[in-house]
């Protein structure tokens, strides 16, 4: 089973998914030459050949082979360090990350991390690839790639900028997407028609003519009697809200679907987060598929997954319909109020053995223990307060590497975890990655299996 867990440690899945790509493609040529052809009309009308027979692709065939999370490791990419970029400070990033580093993110949004922890991080995970092949595993490296370029897809671009250079309609729906308008924040401006009343209550949108200084000047000379309230849509070009957003009636609102209403995750607080989370509300709606494969976790043809802020119920689905009928997806569930990566919650070691984190206790472990698997409470972790984990929690302490069932990679200064493996009859391998840490990840994170030796088999009867 092909696993690439993309955005897990800034973007190092999407570079496994590159290099991943890039074995698949050299190893396979031959005989996907033979056996694919492509569907277009020209090529429909190539005959085959004698010499060309088409054969079905064994799973030798494949360089990309691992069913679960602790048979042999063979072969493993390892993610870089270098050149990693903060996050812009996006209602996706603070769904994500702790209250105390918003005002790092607010400030340094867009610019490298700083150089210092960079070097020292790119030193840990060299280190860490020179011992997973002194244990005997072929390790694989991405090229480096330059994350302040400006990347971007159909529906949103990522850059550091923070002027408004707009050269076309094309500029002017990126730069609206990031937040930025024409008017800037240097003195209060707005436009009447951004404002949409209902009694006591007044709905705004910051928009191309009215900025957030310009709503506070009328939140203050409004208050007590009337209470104003941001709203914001999915609109490349917000001018003047009564096209978008119009109340007809008490209770009763026209809503454009061209340009939807974001306040279905009115996100100002953690508080807020954690009561949505509450309600099963995340940042991720279910408007089309969704998922992070570090939502999922492996146990030969079990597959678990949780419901996150990255992952959604269609793109559960989707998986399900794709990997049926040889694997099954189970859904289980954590009391997290901020679910993103199971691995530091639920990470499975060995064959019906599992860490479950006592923090976010798993509320279908009974299922787990009825099917015979050992429940491990793994201790808590020992990384100090004022070590600044900007995109992750302590408990990377449980993100570990299984490199067979019998040996395991560890953090070196989380000697309570590795005195808990011990006593399970597991070899630590104990290596230092705690700046790396601080970039996006544990061990399970950097890493992307290539490759462990086994077979497909089922854990969960």
């Amino acid at each position: 089973m092909l696993r690439v867990r993309c955005l897990r440690g800034g973007s190092r899945g999407a570079e496994a998914a590159h290099l991943i790509g890039a074995m698949v493609g050299r190893a396979v040529s031959g005989w996907v030459s033979r056996a694919v052809r492509s569907t277009s009309s020209s090529a429909a009308a190539l005959p085959l050949t004698a010499d060309e027979p088409v054969t079905e692709h064994t799973p030798e065939d494949c360089p990309v082979c691992a069913h679960n999370e602790w048979d042999p490791l063979e072969e493993v990419i390892v993610g870089r360090a270098e050149n990693a970029c903060v996050p812009p400070f996006t209602v996706e990033v603070k769904a994500n990350t702790y209250e105390k580093y918003w005002p790092f993110y607010q400030q340094f949004g867009g610019q490298t991390f700083p150089k210092d922890h960079v070097k020292k991080a790119v030193s840990e995970i060299e280190e860490m690839c020179n011992i997973l092949q002194h244990e005997g595993v072929t390790v694989r490296r991405p090229e480096p790639i330059d994350w302040s370029v400006e990347y971007k897809t159909p529906d949103f671009t990522s850059t550091g900028e923070s002027d408004y250079p707009i050269r076309t309609v094309e500029d002017r729906h990126k730069l609206a997407a990031q937040g930025k308008f024409v008017t800037t924040e240097y003195e209060p401006c707005f436009d009447a028609a951004d404002f949409i009343r209902a009694g006591t209550d007044i709905f705004v949108q910051r928009s191309q003519v009215t900025n957030f200084m310009g709503i506070e000047w009328m939140r203050r000379h409004l208050a007590p009697t009337y209470k104003i309230h941001i709203i914001s849509f999915k609109d490349p070009n917000p001018m003047h809200i009564d096209a978008t957003f119009n109340i007809i009636g008490p209770g009763l609102v026209l809503s454009n679907p061209d340009r939807p209403c974001r306040q279905d995750y009115p996100i100002r607080t953690v508080e807020d987060r954690h009561k949505l989370a509450a309600q099963g509300k995340f940042v991720t709606t279910e408007s089309e598929p969704c998922f992070d494969a570090a939502d999922f976790i492996r146990a030969g043809t079990d597959i678990f997954v949780q419901r996150s802020q990255v992952t959604n119920f269609m793109g559960i689905e989707w998986m399900r319909r794709h990997l049926a009928p040889t694997y099954k997806i189970h859904i289980i569930s954590f009391k997290d109020p901020n679910p993103m990566h199971i691995d530091a919650t639920f990470n499975i070691i060995g064959p019906g053995l599992v860490l479950s984190n006592p923090d976010r206790p798993c509320r279908q472990i009974e299922m787990f223990k009825k099917a015979g698997w050992t429940v491990v409470t793994p201790p808590a972790p020992l990384i100090p307060d004022n070590h600044p984990l900007w995109m992750s929690s302590k408990w990377l302490s449980m993100n570990v590497l299984m490199l067979d069932e019998k040996r395991v990679m560890v953090d070196a200064n989380e000697t309570n975890i590795q005195k808990m493996f011990e006593s399970l009859g597991i070899q630590t391998i104990r290596v230092s990655i705690r700046h790396a840490n601080s970039l996006g990840g544990g061990f399970h994170c950097w890493t992307t299996d290539v490759r462990r030796r086994g077979t497909l088999q089922s854990y969960f009867l």
